[in-house]
């Protein structure tokens, strides 16, 4: 089996709130996430994670921190493994007047509360990070 491709995705926080995508291409198509995406060769996660938002949001963020890991195979109808990605989510800054503008993979994107998010279809570790940043969680 192929080793998993690297992603990162960045999480930002405005309040009670943080910035969700919802997504046009695989694997998570029409569903919400932080705004992320694949390394590029020589790229580290955090470079991956800053360059994901901006593409996908037009918002330049600083300051990554690692904050959560995912191992995430995702397989067909079959049981056949269609991709797989070792995801590294990051909390980032970025300015509170930054603007936020749907582009490459984003069909769409705003600021949702964790209540919002809940009832969104977005991944199972999109919601436990939502969970644990907005701090409903004990970490």
């Amino acid at each position: 089996m192929a080793l998993p491709q690297p992603a990162s995705s960045a999480i930002l926080r405005r309040g009670e709130r943080v910035l969700l995508v919802r997504r046009i291409n695989p694997p998570s198509q029409d569903m919400f996430a932080f705004p992320g995406g694949r390394g590029e060769p020589g790229e580290t996660p955090e470079e991956t994670a800053l360059r994901e938002l901006q593409e996908e949001t037009g918002i330049v963020a600083r300051h990554p921190q690692l904050f959560a890991t995912y191992d995430l195979p995702s397989h067909d109808a079959d049981g056949h493994l269609t991709s797989h990605f070792f995801l590294s989510v990051y909390t980032v800054e970025a300015d509170a007047q930054a603007v936020v503008l749907a582009a490459d993979d984003a069909a769409d994107a705003g600021w949702y509360t964790l209540d919002e998010i809940r009832r969104l279809p977005a991944p199972d570790s999109v919601v436990e990070c939502a969970e644990r940043v907005l701090g409903q969680l004990q970490c």
